[in-house]
């Protein structure tokens, strides 16, 4: 079990060499400890981690998160992966139960660059105490579809390619924060409006995919442990949205990996942004 937040020097004071890897608040910026969030975490049915990519703090503590987890509820944990395309379960199956060997695997499974360091630790984990690991993302190359010519270019897949994705049509509620930012980045005048749209909808149907099968991959009595980039679960939109459409009485709590000059307190603009919130200082080295 690791020492309370509060624990932790912010390194401000003149006596105070410390120099905290991390920070973790609850939504409304109250310093928590690891042991009392994942007490919490227990608790739920859905649990999504949300991490900048090339964190290198979140990547570890996701590790001890579900290792932690695992143990709290043993035989109950299931670990969901949104960096693992639907289209390749079956090879993420065959590896968690040894059927094929990391050099197979990680030729024939599309896995992200940054894999081996980040990503990899957890599949072990998940091999060693025999949790169930799904991939839950939507193939790329559909992604790029729609992000070209908007959700309907969904409706000429077959049979076989739809299974890879949220059942359609799928709804897109422009309003979510998270979306509206996403129009505010793009540039969503009207000369681009259309355009935006479409990178707005390829986003959704990330998010509504990885909700479905979340859903589909989690029996009742287990929590599905989901690693996603922050993005998808800030605020409490994207993947939670599409989750609530679904199952309004699932328990879901979110972390959501943010930087910060000090550690001392949580920045304004990050409060209630996650049920918790991993700060980690703004020079931390990344893995990428």
């Amino acid at each position: 079990m690791f020492a309370s937040a509060t624990a932790y020097g912010t390194g401000s004071g003149p006596n105070n060499d410390d120099r905290p890897a991390y920070r973790l608040f609850t939504a409304d910026g109250k310093p928590v400890s690891f042991g009392k969030m994942t007490k919490e975490l227990a608790g739920a049915d859905v649990v999504l981690f949300g991490e900048q990519h090339n964190d290198p703090m979140a990547h570890w503590l996701e590790l001890q998160v579900a290792k932690e987890l695992a143990q709290r509820k043993a035989g109950q944990v299931v670990l969901g992966l949104e960096m693992f395309e639907r289209d390749v379960q079956p090879l993420v199956e065959q590896y968690n139960v040894g059927e094929l060997d990391d050099k197979a695997f990680e030729e024939q499974s599309r896995p992200w660059p940054n894999y081996s360091t980040d990503y990899k630790p957890l599949l072990q984990l998940a091999k060693q105490q025999k949790l169930r690991v799904v991939g839950t993302n939507v193939p790329r190359r559909f992604a790029q579809q729609v992000a070209k010519g908007s959700l309907a270019a969904l409706d000429a897949l077959g049979t076989d390619e739809k299974q890879w994705l949220a059942p359609l049509p799928i709804k897109v509620d422009y309003n979510l924060p998270g979306y509206q930012n996403m129009f505010k980045m793009f540039g969503g005048d009207a000369a681009h409006a259309a355009g935006v749209q479409n990178i707005v909808q390829a986003q959704a149907l990330k998010d509504a995919t990885m909700a479905h099968f979340i859903r589909q991959s989690r029996q009742p009595g287990q929590l599905l442990l989901h690693v996603n980039g922050s993005y998808h679960s800030d605020n409490h939109d994207g993947i939670v949205w599409y989750l609530r459409q679904a199952e309004p009485q699932l328990r879901i709590l979110t972390i959501s990996t943010v930087t910060q000059e000090q550690l001392g307190k949580l920045d304004k603009e990050n409060l209630r942004k996650a049920d918790y919130l991993l700060v980690v200082p703004a020079d931390m080295t990344k893995t990428y």
